[in-house]
């Protein structure tokens, strides 16, 4: 199935899981596009000094790639650099948060896979 980039649904999230800033997601995909165990394909836009609260994936895991931007994240209670051609992965009860400490947006690709 091919999905344009006209036909993605963007949804803006002001102060994300207790963040800072105005977060974009594109859906790449819509939930009933998806097989059974994954729950989100989208690319996330952080703004400059915006975030993504700390957060935990119970009964699933959360992949990010991160495209281009810099910050850092919360990986497992440890805050870490990361930059663009940087992943991790939080899952089975784990916590993570996102930070841009950068002065251009954060762009990450985020996979949520189901347990």
């Amino acid at each position: 199935m091919l999905r344009t980039a006209e036909e993605m649904i963007t949804d803006v999230r002001q102060n994300m899981r207790g963040g800072e800033g105005e977060i974009s997601i594109k859906n790449l995909f819509q939930s009933g596009d998806l097989q059974d165990k994954t729950r989100l394909v989208a690319e996330v836009t952080v703004p400059p000094q915006g975030s993504i609260g700390l957060h935990p994936h119970n009964e699933e895991e959360e992949i990010y790639y991160f495209i281009s931007g810099n910050g850092e994240v919360d990986d497992h209670g440890q805050r870490k650099p990361i930059k663009a051609g940087d992943a991790m992965v939080t899952g089975n009860g784990q916590s993570h948060a996102v930070y841009n400490t950068g002065s251009m947006p954060l762009v990450f690709l985020a996979v949520i896979i189901l347990y």
